[in-house]
C-alpha cells in the first residue's frame, strides 16, 4: 500500500529566503558589522577549545550565565535554544494541547502562524490598525473571547518596526488569561524591554536572539527568559543537547564583549537613523507616494502604493529588501549600502507618477 502524508504537512514547501546574488542584501535584518581581527582570533580559540567528541553542556550554563550578565537577569531563569525558532516551535508543541487556541497579530513574524499549524493548534489572528498600532484593550478582549491559551507577538514588531511601550505590555499581560510570549528579538534597539519584570508574572516568557544587535546570526542562538516555574518546564521539554558546543563557546565570548557590543549598537542605530531621516525627506518631497512610521528596530518600514513593483525595481538594480503587501522592509546597512539603496529607491520613485 502507498504511504500517505498527513494533511497538516502535505502541502508545505521549504522556507525560501530571497534567492540569487545581489550586490546589496538588506532583506534579513542582519548586522552589517563584522568582528575585528582580534575578536575573530578569540572566536577561533573558543571554537578550537570545544570537545568535539563529547556532547555539549545540555543546559548551556556558561552561555546562559554570559547572557544573564549582559542583560541583567538571573542565570537560572534563562534557557538557551538553537535560535529563537527552536524555542518558538517548542512553545507551540509543548505548552499547547492539540486543538487549543493561540492568538497572533498581523502583520507580524510569519513563523508564528506556521508553527500553529504544525502543532495542530487553532490559530486566531488579530489585525493591527492601518498605521500598525495596537489597541491593547481591544487585543486583550479578543484574546479572552477566543479562550486562547497563548498570545505570541514580536515587540518591537518585525516587519513593521513599530513597538508597544512597557506600560501597554504590562496592562496586556495583566488583562489576559493566556500565556504571553513576547518576542524581543529587536528590543536591543529600543528601551522598553520587559526582561527585568519576568519574575513579576506567572504568564510571561520573553524570547531574545543573538542574530540582530549581537551580530551572530550564523551561531543560531536564542534565549527564553521567564519565571522559575516556566523556566523549569522549558528545560524539561527541550532536547537534551539542543545547542552545540561551538555555538555555546563562541556565544559566551561574544556576550562578554560589552564594549564591542555597545559600539555595534551605536553603529547600527546611527545607520538606522540616517536611513530613516533620508526616507523622511523623500516622504516630504513625494507626498502620497511613500510613508513610514518612526522605527525602533534595526530596519525601516516603507509603505508604498505598489510594493511589488518597487521590490522588483530594486532587485533589478541589484538590491534585495523584503517585500510585504503594501510595504517594504529595509535593513539598516553600512554607509555605502544605505546610500546606494537610497539612490536606487529614489530612481524607483520617479517611475510611479504623481
Amino acid at each position: 500500500m502507498a504511504y500517505t502524508v498527513n494533511a497538516k504537512i502535505r502541502d508545505l514547501v521549504p522556507y525560501e529566503p530571497i534567492e540569487g546574488h545581489y550586490r546589496i542584501r538588506l532583506d534579513a535584518n542582519e548586522s552589517f558589522l563584522e568582528p575585528s581581527a582580534e575578536l575573530k582570533a578569540e572566536i577561533a580559540q573558543a571554537a578550537a577549545a570545544s570537545s568535539f567528541n563529547r556532547y555539549p553542556d545540555p543546559y548551556a550554563e556558561e552561555l546562559c550565565r554570559a547572557f544573564a550578565e549582559a542583560y541583567g537577569v538571573r542565570t537560572e531563569n534563562v534557557v538557551a535554544g538553537n535560535g529563537s525558532d527552536e524555542l518558538i516551535s517548542l512553545l507551540f508543541g509543548t505548552f499547547l494541547m492539540k486543538g487549543e487556541t493561540a492568538v497572533t497579530l498581523s502583520p507580524d513574524f510569519s513563523m508564528y502562524s506556521f508553527y500553529c499549524g504544525i502543532a495542530e493548534v487553532q490559530h486566531r489572528e488579530f489585525r493591527k490598525k492601518p498605521d500598525f498600532s495596537v489597541d491593547v484593550e481591544e487585543l486583550a478582549a479578543f484574546v479572552n473571547s477566543t479562550g486562547a491559551r497563548m498570545l505570541i507577538f514580536s515587540n518591537p514588531c518585525n516587519p513593521t518596526s513599530v513597538g508597544l511601550k512597557r506600560e501597554e505590555i504590562r496592562k496586556l499581560i495583566h488583562s489576559v488569561n493566556a500565556l504571553v510570549v513576547l518576542d524581543e528579538a529587536y528590543m536591543d534597539f529600543w528601551d522598553q524591554s520587559m526582561l527585568s519584570e519576568t519574575g513579576d508574572f506567572d504568564n510571561l516568557i520573553i524570547l531574545k536572539t543573538c542574530s540582530k544587535a549581537v551580530g551572530m546570526a550564523a551561531l543560531r542562538l536564542g534565549f527564553a527568559v521567564s519565571n522559575p516555574k516556566l523556566t523549569s518546564l522549558l528545560k524539561a521539554v527541550k532536547s537534551p543537547y539542543n545547542v552545540n558546543a561551538v555555538s555555546q563557546n563562541i556565544g559566551t565570548v561574544i556576550l562578554r564583549q560589552k564594549e564591542w557590543l555597545a559600539s555595534c549598537l551605536r553603529g547600527i542605530l546611527a545607520s538606522r537613523n540616517f536611513l530613516s531621516a533620508e526616507l523622511k525627506k523623500m516622504e516630504k518631497e513625494n507626498p502620497g507616494k511613500i510613508s513610514m512610521p518612526d522605527p525602533v528596530t534595526n530596519f525601516v518600514t516603507v509603505m508604498v502604493p505598489d510594493s511589488g513593483s518597487a521590490y522588483r525595481n530594486l532587485l533589478d538594480q541589484g538590491i534585495a529588501v523584503r517585500c510585504f503587501d503594501g510595504f517594504l522592509r529595509v535593513t539598516a546597512g553600512s554607509k555605502s549600502e544605505n546610500k546606494e539603496f537610497l539612490s536606487a529607491f529614489s530612481k524607483a520613485l520617479t517611475g510611479w507618477g504623481g
